[in-house]
């Protein structure tokens, strides 16, 4: 099982140089795979969590492609919706070529934010719609070989609702849940298999919270990630038992002002890449 990072590419602490300081610690630990998300307009409703400056995904990745060497670099996620598809599928072509091909990741997903879709125009209502239709066309334009040129690049597809495991099953290659319990985890990854039926069932590549606590936390809420160590490599190796391909751990919990105090999500990072290679 392969473990990722998702970087936050956004907050009052974030500037070129810390997000060098991200993507050179996430490489150096061992990590296999490096996310940021995606926002286009900082809405008031997008900006009382994920606050300016925004660091634009594809741009973003293409200048940490630069700066790293092995690892893999996705998103998490990609708001379908919000641009055209073709644009997308060339971005990411070009993206995934530039940085010596098999790197990038497109997690994808249908988006929450209704006021960014508004100053987009963008209809909120139709965002599902559009995300399968999207998401065709994007698998249509990396089929032409002699023009986008597009590796396999794997597609991660958010959700939970019935219809989000359908469009994974359909067109996902993984499907990408984010920050659950472990028995939500459980349960949804039933609920997949169920609605797959005698279709293949997509890769497991789980998106979890990173908090680790000097005291266990207890309680059917316990978010998978959240507690002490031996609580967060209990939940990896959960994890892995239930098929996981790919974990990204997420260490920014919800308050912008972390962002300012990257060092300790560093630690805590390195705390896990040294104790998960010692159980493998």
């Amino acid at each position: 099982m392969k473990i990722g990072v998702n970087v936050p590419n956004f907050g009052p602490g974030t500037d070129p140089g810390v997000l060098c300081a991200w993507a050179q610690t996430v490489e150096g630990l061992g990590y296999d795979l490096l996310m940021v998300s995606d926002h286009v307009a900082i809405t008031p409703d997008v900006a009382g969590q994920y606050p300016a400056p925004f660091y634009e995904p594809f741009t973003t990745l293409s200048w940490l492609a630069g700066i790293t060497r092995r690892v893999r670099l996705g998103t998490t996620v990609l708001v379908v919706p919000y641009r055209h598809p073709l644009l997308v599928a060339r971005m990411a072509a070009n993206l995934d070529a530039l940085s010596g091909g098999g790197r990038l990741v497109l997690g994808a997903g249908i988006g929450w934010a209704k006021q960014e879709f508004e100053a987009l125009g963008v209809p909120f209502e139709q965002r599902g719609k559009l995300t399968t239709e999207h998401l065709r066309a994007i698998r249509a334009a990396w089929a032409e070989r002699d023009d986008y040129r597009a590796g396999p690049i794997p597609l991660w597809l958010g959700g939970h609702s019935d219809a989000g495991l359908r469009r994974a099953i359909e067109l996902g290659d993984a499907w990408h849940p984010l920050r659950l319990t472990m028995a939500g985890f459980r349960e949804t990854l039933a609920r997949l298999e169920k609605l797959a039926g005698d279709r293949p069932v997509p890769a497991f590549a789980p998106r979890i919270l990173l908090r680790v606590t000097a005291a266990p936390v207890t309680g059917p809420d316990r978010r998978a990630g959240e507690g002490t160590l031996e609580q967060v490599l209990d939940d990896l190796a959960q994890l892995r038992a239930l098929g996981a391909d790919t974990v990204v751990l997420d260490p920014f919990d919800s308050d912008p002002a972390e962002t300012l105090r990257p060092e300790v999500a560093w630690r805590d990072l390195a705390a896990v890449a040294a104790s998960w290679r010692e159980n493998l």
